[in-house]
């Protein structure tokens, strides 16, 4: 799973017994060497599946952690991308790793997700592999955050995954990290949030939608279908109403 460059087990195991923030400041440096990086398939088809609600003058990367997301952004975007992260050292990282492409700004914003320093200065706004840090009673104030960051008929896009299959392996496998991380924070701390099964599609619409978001989905058809028929993966789309646009 890790590559030569990858952290140590030495590494992970004081990044674990870390706080988030500090865990990040020191996983940071090798952190693109990791199976934690959000893998490029999953950037190009949502830069992709964005390019039709486009262009866009300003986005923002939510979490950017060393910039994978503002790289998605990138294409789509023609005045500045944005990455807010609260770990110094992932935007440190993410500074050094992503080039300023000729035309369109890149700015690097430490602050914490929960209280975005923003208010309507942004077109559309990205988050990849970060909502596991977030308890389910966060989402509200995360939401509201991004809402306020957006200019009225702006959107936030994310991938979400299906819930795996009962007693497939990648189940268990989440269930165990669950829970050993519940038992981590019972017995350790600071606390280290990272959570694979409290982001349920049904319950992010719904804290979506409290938020003020008129919310969508699109089925990412690069990931393929269920035996059920339905998708692997889908994009959640969520507009900032326009009251300009009413009608």
């Amino acid at each position: 799973m890790f590559t030569s460059q990858g952290p140590t087990l030495r590494e992970l195991a004081v990044q674990a017994l870390s706080s988030i923030e500090h865990g990040y400041d020191l996983l940071a440096p090798k952190f693109d060497h990791t199976p934690f990086r959000t893998p490029g398939r999953f950037l190009t088809v949502t830069t992709e599946a964005l390019r039709p609600f486009g262009p866009f003058a300003a986005g923002l990367d939510v979490c950017c952690g060393t910039g994978a997301g503002v790289e998605a952004l990138l294409p789509l975007c023609t005045e500045r991308v944005t990455g807010v992260d609260f770990s110094a050292g992932m935007l440190a990282a993410a500074a050094e790793a992503v080039p300023e492409p000729g035309g369109t700004t890149v700015d690097w914003v430490r602050a914490d997700a929960r209280a975005l320093p923003f208010g309507e200065a942004f077109d559309v706004a990205v988050s990849f592999g970060a909502f596991g840090h977030f308890l389910p009673a966060e989402r509200p104030a995360l939401f509201a955050g991004v809402y306020r960051a957006l200019r009225p008929g702006g959107l936030f896009a994310f991938p979400v995954g299906a819930p795996q299959p009962f007693g497939s392996r990648w189940y268990w496998a989440m269930l165990g990290f669950d829970g050993a991380m519940r038992v981590r924070n019972l017995l350790w701390r600071p606390s280290f949030v990272m959570y694979y099964r409290t982001f349920p599609l049904g319950a992010v619409r719904a804290d979506l939608a409290e938020a003020g978001f008129d919310v969508g989905t699109r089925a990412l058809e690069e990931f393929g279908r269920r035996p059920d028929g339905s998708p692997h993966w889908r994009l959640v789309v969520a507009r900032k109403p326009d009251p300009d646009r009413a009608g």
